[in-house]
């Protein structure tokens, strides 16, 4: 609520634009009142219940018209959760990441029959602008569809498999690469009905019954019967304090993927109404977005047989081995020079000659000779004010906010090791198709994003360079 000075004309817009540049977003008034006088009680003070409700000014819902530009809509809607979704509706305003637009590149790309780079959302990511952008490349041909294949004799290992197969075969007592959870489990519990339910889980995804042996020095995936795999949840008696320590213990023990399913089983029992079930599966066969399905498909099929039923889920359209076949086709060959590989790999090259062998940090102990793989976390609050001041930086750059605290990191990894080209590791889930959503398997990989930084230039000049080397890799 606003009064004027007298003779002043109290100008909204531009009231709302001064005080974004002194306010945190979240503070900046929605909706300014402006009136002649405030409401006063008989002791001269505010009287809040006399000030007039505010008026909202709704905003006008333009429907998507064309095919195009409800096929983007839609997108929009089913990846973000958002019910109505119109041509002003924009991406990263509804809550979209970086992460969430190489899914939404995927699907539009799948719909249009055309390749859309990632690129495109954050140059047009309005539904009516990016629906402009893409119309002109329909039918140019989008990647092949991930879809079940004819299986040859031997499956060949995925790309993300292949590094941690040489890993495991390097060392297969070294839990590293184990990805454990665990979930507390209180109440009565149908032991019968939740191995049932593991059982079940097993003979749905292919992956959770597949070993790697090697011919000629080569991995494969070979998928075994479900009726070679039993994972055994026969309750093991532990006490309250000894149970940290035992379910440790069990997720900790290495594997030998040749010869072992990547995954083990173990259900604690800490009394009769107090359980702790514990499962851990090879990176091999698991990612950490692979927990998600693992653990709610055995919940789901533990619900359904403690009613003595099975689970009524629908089948999976693809398993991992022909993820993996698809993956081979869709990069082709390093042999042939106009291959996507191909091309992949000239860029990384180019993008990553002359980087450091690592990065010197100050730090309060020396490097070991052999990594430990022994580490801790560190937990802290960034504040509501900073968050809104970075999604602000974001905005006005046209940036996520991925980049804005990539950005920000590498200033400070600069000034700590006193050199200029920073080189940060960050994973990418990996999965743009909509079949691998309810799939369990190895799809995560490790970009890495170069920076050069220059600390004669502005933050605004090296978020524009940080932005397009995030993009480009």
């Amino acid at each position: 609520y606003v009064v004027p000075a007298s003779g002043a004309v109290v100008d909204t817009a531009a009231l709302v634009d001064s005080l974004g540049v002194v306010l945190p977003s979240y503070m900046v008034p929605s909706q300014i009142m402006v009136l002649d006088a405030f409401p006063l009680n008989a002791s001269g003070k505010l009287d809040r219940k006399l000030l007039p409700e505010p008026v909202f000014e709704v905003a006008v819902f333009r429907a998507p018209v064309t095919a195009v530009e409800e096929i983007v809509a839609s997108v929009f809607a089913e990846v973000l959760g958002v019910e109505r979704v119109g041509l002003d509706d924009d991406f990263f305003a509804l809550g979209g990441n970086s992460l969430i637009a190489t899914r939404v590149a995927a699907r539009l790309g799948q719909a249009l029959d055309a390749q859309v780079p990632v690129r495109v959302l954050f140059e047009a990511s309005s539904v009516e602008l990016l629906a402009a952008r893409v119309e002109s490349e329909i039918g140019s041909g989008a990647r092949a569809a991930l879809t079940a294949r004819v299986r040859p004799e031997r499956v060949p290992l995925s790309l993300a498999q292949q590094r941690m197969w040489f890993l495991n075969r390097f060392d297969t007592l070294s839990s590293a690469n184990n990805i454990p959870v665990a979930i507390r489990l209180s109440g009565l519990l149908d032991v019968a009905a939740l191995q049932a339910a593991v059982s079940d889980v097993v003979v749905r995804h292919e992956i959770l019954r597949t070993v790697y042996p090697e011919v000629d020095g080569v991995g494969f995936q070979e998928v075994l019967s479900a009726d070679r795999v039993r994972l055994d949840v026969s309750p093991v008696v532990v006490s309250e304090s000894d149970v940290v320590g035992a379910v440790t213990e069990f997720l900790s023990a290495g594997f030998d993927v040749a010869v072992e399913v990547p995954v083990r089983a173990r259900l604690f029992a800490v009394s009769e109404s107090e359980f702790v079930l514990a499962l851990v599966v090879h990176h091999i066969s698991g990612d950490g977005v692979s927990m998600g399905p693992l653990t709610r498909d055995v919940m789901v099929a533990y619900e359904a047989r403690s009613r003595g039923e099975v689970p009524g889920w629908a089948p999976l359209e693809v398993q991992y081995a022909d993820y993996a076949l698809w993956q081979r086709e869709v990069l082709g060959s390093e042999d042939d020079p106009s291959s996507l590989i191909s091309r992949q790999v000239g860029f990384w090259e180019s993008a990553l000659a002359g980087l450091p062998d690592q990065l010197d940090l100050p730090a309060d102990r020396p490097r070991p000779v052999v990594a430990s793989n022994r580490g801790a976390d560190h937990s802290f609050v960034v504040g509501a004010d900073v968050h809104a001041g970075l999604n602000d930086v974001a905005r006005e750059s046209n940036s996520s906010l991925f980049m804005v605290v990539h950005a920000a990191l590498a200033v400070l990894l600069s000034r700590l090791s006193g050199t200029s080209d920073i080189a940060i590791g960050t994973p990418v889930a990996g999965r743009g198709e909509q079949v691998l959503d309810d799939l369990i398997g190895m799809f995560v990989n490790t970009l890495v994003l170069r920076t050069e930084v220059d600390s004669s230039e502005s933050f605004v000049d090296l978020l524009a360079g940080v932005r397009e080397a995030d993009l480009q890799a």
